[in-house]
C-alpha cells in the first residue's frame, strides 16, 4: 500500500519541478551558440556520457522513436561528432559513440550553461550560496533514489 504523500511534499516537489523547468529553459540559450538544436544536443549529451550506446538505447533513453533517432544520429555522424561501429560480439548490432570534435562541442556547451548559471549564484549572499549548495546536494540524492 502507498504511504500518503504529505502536503508540504507535495508543494516543495511542486516548487523544484516548476524552477528546474525554469532552470533548463533559461539555461538553454546558451545552447544555440552550438549550431544544434535540442535533439540533437540532448542525443549527443546521452553519447557522450553513457557512450559508446547502441541506437536502440539512445532511443529509448531520449525517448523517442528508432527511426526518429536514426535521423538524429544520420545528422550528428554528418557533422562529424559521432561515429557508428559495429559490435564486434553481435554484428547486427552498432555503437554509437562521440568524436573529439562532439564531446568538445557538448562540453564547451556545458561550460557556457554553467558560467550563466554561477553568475547569477555568485549574486547572492554567502548563506544563501551555501544552502543552495546544500540543497543541491539533497536533489541529487532525491534524484538518485527515484
Amino acid at each position: 500500500m502507498p504511504s500518503k504523500i504529505s502536503e508540504d511534499s507535495q508543494i516543495i516537489a511542486d516548487e523544484i519541478h516548476s524552477a528546474a523547468i525554469h532552470l533548463l529553459r533559461k539555461l538553454r540559450r546558451e545552447d544555440s551558440q552550438s549550431g544544434l538544436n535540442s535533439p540533437r544536443l540532448s542525443a549527443l549529451s546521452v553519447i557522450v556520457f553513457a557512450g559508446p550506446v547502441t541506437l536502440g538505447d539512445l532511443a529509448a533513453a531520449e525517448q523517442v522513436r528508432p527511426p526518429t533517432m536514426t535521423r538524429i544520429v544520420d545528422a550528428l555522424a554528418e557533422l562529424g561528432f559521432v561515429i557508428r561501429s559495429r559490435n564486434a560480439k553481435d554484428g547486427r548490432s552498432t555503437y554509437i559513440t562521440a568524436t573529439p570534435a562532439g564531446r568538445n562541442l557538448l562540453m564547451k556547451g556545458r561550460e557556457r550553461r554553467v558560467r550563466a548559471l554561477a553568475a547569477q549564484i555568485a549574486q547572492l549572499k554567502a548563506e544563501q550560496r551555501a544552502t543552495l549548495q546544500d540543497a543541491a546536494r539533497i536533489l541529487k540524492e532525491v534524484i538518485a533514489s527515484i
